[in-house]
């Protein structure tokens, strides 16, 4: 009788699948792990409305304890849910967990203990907001060294951590979305400036609104169009009413095929006090726009980009010198496809073939050892 070969077994633990940019790059290596064989299991504290599709080969685990035992015990509740999730991870006997967000990290490694689970935590936001607290720090720091693997996205991300856990942590970038893999646009270029992220104070929307408006007498023909919702929408709208600009001020919410809607446009605008590596900024690069984006302090910016190479870096909530710099590229048009057609190059440094097989390797790694 033909002995059957045991598929290896990867698992990934997130709060949920809501669409965001932590949820989407779990789902896309959850995908590519499946379609290289790989049995994977998705768990989930939660399930939410509007939330990334899964594959049918996929399973899908939710670990959230249920209602009838949810206690006035905050303690109590706590160790319920260490216990599901122990008891998930014994079950399904993953070889591997790749978590991440703050506190998933820790019960990842805590619950994974005597299980056979290798656990990987990962960091895919500012570490500073993920681990905000002192008491926070010093549980990453004492936690994160019993992790059988440990991913950063930025070089600055080190720095936050203690020696011995930066020491032992790989640095492993985001694919692109294969959407954005395509040939640059090389026409005519509307009169458009994009930006595509959440309505939130973090965002910084208003002062890209504000510097649009001081220099709407220099470049009256130009549009902004924000791609996005949340709180602030209609606050955003307001003002961009009381400057002086709102017939060109556009705000569409959510849509769909973003790749389309930005691809002709002149120029792109990251504008965030903090990110970790921008997904919208990484699509924006590969599309070959002219990028104009603050240095946020996990060093996601300067992880992708190169200022006056294939795009402006300005420090974050600098009003004046994102007037300036947009005023820089509006008039000098020459100058800023060439800092498009530099950007556009992060395709191949990012392409999902390439970046994909880095995570296999270092997950076959772990494995392995």
């Amino acid at each position: 009788m033909k002995e059957t070969v045991r598929r290896k077994h990867i698992a990934f633990y997130i709060g949920s699948l809501h669409k965001g940019g932590a949820e989407r790059v779990f789902v896309n290596l959850a995908e590519y792990f499946a379609q290289e064989g790989y049995r994977v299991t998705m768990v989930t504290q939660y399930r939410k409305e509007d939330e990334y599709p899964l594959p049918e080969q996929i399973a899908r685990v939710i670990s959230e304890i249920d209602e009838k035992e949810i206690t006035g015990s905050r303690v109590r509740n706590f160790y319920r849910r260490v216990k599901k999730l122990h008891a998930i991870w014994r079950q399904y006997q993953p070889e591997l967990v790749l978590s991440c967000i703050g506190k998933n990290n820790f019960m990842t490694v805590v619950t994974t203990m005597g299980t056979g689970t290798r656990p990987v935590v990962s960091v895919v936001g500012e570490a500073r907001e993920e681990y905000p607290s002192r008491l926070m720090r010093v549980l990453a720091n004492l936690l994160f060294p019993f992790a059988s693997g440990v991913i950063l996205q930025t070089e600055r991300s080190r720095d936050f951590f203690s020696r011995r856990v930066g020491e032992r942590a790989v640095i492993l970038p985001n694919s692109l979305n294969p959407d954005f893999m395509k040939p640059r646009y090389e026409g005519e270029r509307e009169r458009r400036i994009v930006s595509v992220g959440r309505m939130d104070a973090n965002k910084n929307h208003e002062m890209m609104i504000r510097a649009f408006a001081a220099l709407g007498d220099r470049y009256p023909e130009y549009v902004l169009t924000i791609y996005g919702d949340g709180e602030l929408h209609s606050y955003l709208k307001e003002l961009a009413e009381k400057l002086g600009v709102g017939e060109r001020v556009e705000l569409p919410g959510v849509i769909p095929n973003v790749a389309q809607r930005i691809e002709k446009a002149s120029m792109f605008l990251l504008t965030s006090y903090s990110e970790g590596v921008s997904n919208a900024l990484i699509e924006a690069l590969a599309t070959g726009l002219p990028v104009i984006a603050t240095d946020v302090p996990s060093g996601g910016t300067v992880e992708l980009m190169t200022d006056g190479v294939n795009g402006l870096i300005i420090p974050a909530g600098d009003q004046k010198a994102l007037e300036a710099a947009m005023d820089r590229l509006l008039a000098d048009p020459v100058y800023a496809q060439e800092l498009g057609r530099e950007a556009a190059r992060i395709q191949e440094r990012l392409a999902p073939e390439r970046v994909n097989r880095l995570w296999k390797e270092y997950f076959e790694s772990i494995i392995e050892r």
